[in-house]
């Protein structure tokens, strides 16, 4: 009989702990995830790097009217840099985030999940990649 009880104890303690690391799997751990390859950020909308940004410096080469074409991939108050992803500060005093050095940003005239039109433009903007 213990031996049973044991068993079920364990087994209920491990079903206990599954559940737990299925809410932490499914939480969202980074700022972007992948979609075809691509970085996307929580709305689904495809993400861009900007060739006039340098890697690593910690500022945003986008302000003001690039910015209202680009918009810069927003933090969270409570968020905390982690792996490959940084924060950085903007011109405007914003927190924005970076991926490998990189700031991230929306392009305004992708219009739905999976637009990928800022690919390219002005020979200065590139898809962000993980």
């Amino acid at each position: 009989m213990k031996l049973l009880s044991a068993s079920i104890l364990a087994a209920a303690l491990l079903a206990g702990c599954g559940g737990m690391s299925n809410k932490t799997a499914s939480a969202p751990d980074t700022p972007t995830r992948t979609a075809d390859g691509v970085l996307v950020g929580p709305n689904g909308m495809t993400l861009y790097t900007f060739n006039k940004d340098t890697a690593g410096a910690g500022t945003s080469a986008c302000n003001a009217q690039c910015a209202a074409n680009w918009p810069p991939l927003p933090v969270a108050d409570a968020a905390k840099p982690m792996g490959g992803y940084t924060i950085i500060i903007r011109e405007d005093g914003k927190r924005q985030w970076a991926y490998k050095g990189w700031p991230l940003y929306y392009w305004v005239k992708d219009m739905k999940a999976g637009d990928k039109t800022g690919d390219g433009v002005g020979g200065a903007w590139k898809i962000a990649r993980p």
